[in-house]
């Protein structure tokens, strides 16, 4: 099996040639001794090799056992991504039919992320008949007969005081359900 940091060194071996060993060292911020012993370990377990372009230039290349390694790695972590980006979805709907069950039928996204998209996407379920979701830049936009919801970590805007807002990123960080499951696909 290979782990984080040598598919973080094959990533970027695949995807530069004529990257020598400082190079690679800094790109990864690792020191030039666990470069050398990263790229070692991955010539021994055969997913790169070294071609010598002259007396001092060497070059890395992935095998095509490396090439097939990164490829599954790629597709695992990419598959644990859309898991948690479906968990991240269901806490985002619990939320929403939690205001929605207080009565709210507007709100406003400031901002535009992939946040924003997934909240989008959410309240074009059924279950959100009648709901009006209207993207901000500004939360001087918004008016007090909706809610504001900020998709950023902290934000240091003013909004206006008959402005209810709830910070979705901080509601999805407190939201046991998703950290409980997304924690071991993350360790995974």
């Amino acid at each position: 099996m290979m782990d984080e940091r040598e598919f973080e060194l094959i990533n970027i071996i695949g995807g530069e040639l004529g990257s020598n060993q400082r190079d690679l060292s800094r790109q990864m911020n690792l020191s030039l001794g666990m470069t050398n012993m990263l790229i070692r370990r991955l010539i021994t377990k055969g997913y790169i090799r070294i071609q010598q372009l002259n007396k001092k230039k060497v070059e890395y290349l992935l095998t095509p056992k490396g090439f097939s390694e990164k490829m599954r790695k790629s597709v695992r972590y990419t598959m644990k991504t859309i898991d948690s980006i479906g968990l991240i979805r269901q806490s985002i709907s619990r939320l929403l039919q939690e205001l929605y069950g207080q009565g709210v039928r507007k709100l406003y996204v400031l901002g535009s992320s992939d946040l924003t998209a997934l909240i989008e996407m959410t309240i074009q379920e059924d279950a959100f008949k009648g709901c009006i979701l209207v993207r901000i830049e500004d939360p001087i936009q918004a008016r007090g007969d909706g809610v504001l919801l900020v998709c950023r970590e902290q934000d240091e805007s003013i909004f206006p005081e008959d402005l209810r807002s709830v910070n979705v990123v901080e509601a999805l960080a407190k939201d046991d359900l998703v950290i409980g499951q997304m924690m071991p696909a993350i360790a995974g």
